[in-house]
């Protein structure tokens, strides 16, 4: 069994009559990607915050390592924690190089490292260059190497992949999956639900302040039984006897567009369909089954 490396219990935090977080029950293990999602407005960045130690809460307790997040014990675990806010904000008038040195300075950690992380994040050719002139995607960039600094155990990351392109954002998760393998824990959150579905090891859906759902992508999709989406592709002249053979398992009306028919199929009916269409000997050309969504799994807890 992994360690939990963050607990939450019973977390709430009010801010006048609203209740952003209403008893919320989490634990993150050692060397876990999590997914934290939800609507605008569901609690989950006042709960990330919490985490962070950025916002104190009204009731429940938040451990990290062991630790609550107070006090002077908690300063000690705070070193070990890299944060990417959402909004990256440096001062312009610095290199990149100089911007990850000043946070090396203020996390009290090495600079000898500085260099090595813009190469790692893709900026060590503008590592002399003023922030000013640096994209948001090179921003982001940035923003990534500064919360690696000091080797953390444990990484906050919100919206980290903001204005970054399609080279960009497979380079970052190949950083995390190298992370992860040398036990670091990742917190993230994401309103790109195509982007993480394959990428975190768990997640959270937040709705109204608590947690509706948690799990892996796939028990999430097993637990709201949403059908499977079978598209066939048959030899010309042999639709009809698909369209035939599917009748008897009642799956509702096959959809049929230019030659491919798309079948929506209860999870549980799934090996009769695969059944039967090997079956229909040789008339088959090709199958694709698709599995629910990530953003079919969030609107069916959410919506």
């Amino acid at each position: 069994m992994k360690k939990n490396i963050i607990e939450v219990n019973a977390v709430a935090k009010q801010f006048g009559e609203v209740r952003a977080v209403d008893g919320v029950d989490l634990a993150v293990q050692k060397g876990e990607i999590f997914g934290l999602i939800g609507h605008n407005g569901a609690g989950k960045s006042t709960l990330f915050k919490m985490m962070l130690g950025l916002l104190p809460v009204s009731d429940g307790e938040i451990r990290i390592h062991g630790q609550p997040i107070r006090g002077e014990t908690f300063r000690q675990v705070r070193r070990n924690i890299g944060y990417l806010p959402e909004n990256v904000v440096f001062y312009d008038n610095l290199t990149g190089l100089e911007t990850l040195e000043f946070f090396a300075d203020l996390k009290s950690v090495t600079k000898g490292r500085c260099a090595e992380l813009l190469d790692k994040v893709g900026l060590s050719h503008a590592a002399r260059r003023r922030v000013r002139g640096y994209s948001k995607g090179m921003r982001q960039r940035l923003g990534f190497a500064q919360a690696m600094l000091g080797k953390p155990a444990i990484l906050f990351l919100d919206e980290p992949t903001s204005g970054l392109d399609p080279e960009g954002i497979r380079e970052f998760y190949r950083i995390l999956w190298e992370m992860r393998e040398q036990g670091v824990t990742m917190i993230l959150t994401s309103h790109i639900l195509a982007e993480i579905q394959e990428r975190v090891d768990r997640l959270a859906i937040m709705k109204m302040g608590k947690i509706q759902a948690l799990g892996t992508v796939q028990s999430l999709r097993e637990k709201i039984d949403l059908p499977l989406l079978i598209q066939i592709i048959m030899q010309p002249g042999t639709l009809d006897d698909l369209i035939a053979a599917l009748t008897h398992l009642d799956l509702g009306e096959a959809e049929e567009e230019n030659g491919t028919v798309q079948v929506s199929c209860p999870r549980e009916k799934k090996m009769a369909v695969l059944s039967l269409l090997a079956e229909l000997d040789g008339k088959v050309l090709d199958l694709v089954v698709r599995e629910p969504s990530l953003e079919d799994v969030f609107l069916g807890y959410s919506g």
